[in-house]
């Protein structure tokens, strides 16, 4: 491992510990010419999950992409933040226990609506609405009708 000090290749570790979320392992190094001290961290390599949309284009998953489509939908919505972030957590780890390289939207998307069913109705008509491609207000009103007769 390089210093970043002073660029020396030659270092010892100090100490090591795995991350407070277990997915690394946390090195303390000291660099033998300069003596400063710093860290490092490792983790498995995973490979990217690609997502196959209907068109059959594919795609690398992104968290990004599925925050900004739940940030929007709840917009203005009492939810936190934190539901949000967990749900995504949740959404990548069990997308990776497929252990299928290519997974199709479909998936994705019907999970994501899933969650924001059981979080809040309107947070869910919104992502419906784009995520299925809502044509026209009787779109709208056939999913508040399957909404309603839920309840």
């Amino acid at each position: 491992m390089k210093c970043p000090f002073c660029g020396e290749m030659d270092n010892k570790v100090i100490d090591s510990r795995v991350s407070k979320d277990g997915a690394a392992i946390r090195r303390r190094r000291e660099c033998i010419d300069c003596a400063r001290r710093f860290t490092t961290y490792e983790q498995v390599e995973e490979m990217p999950i690609m997502i196959v949309k209907k068109d059959g284009r594919r795609e690398v998953f992104s968290r990004e992409k599925v925050r900004s489509g739940m940030q929007k939908a709840c917009q203005k919505l009492n939810i936190s933040m934190n539901i949000i972030e967990d749900f995504i957590e949740e959404l990548e780890r069990d997308l990776r226990e497929t252990g299928e390289k290519e997974i199709p939207s479909k998936i994705v998307g019907e999970r994501i609506m899933g969650k924001l069913h059981s979080l809040n109705d309107i947070a869910y008509v919104r992502f419906a609405s784009v995520y299925r491609e809502f044509k026209d207000v009787n779109d709208f009103v056939a999913e508040l009708k399957s909404l309603l007769s839920e309840r």
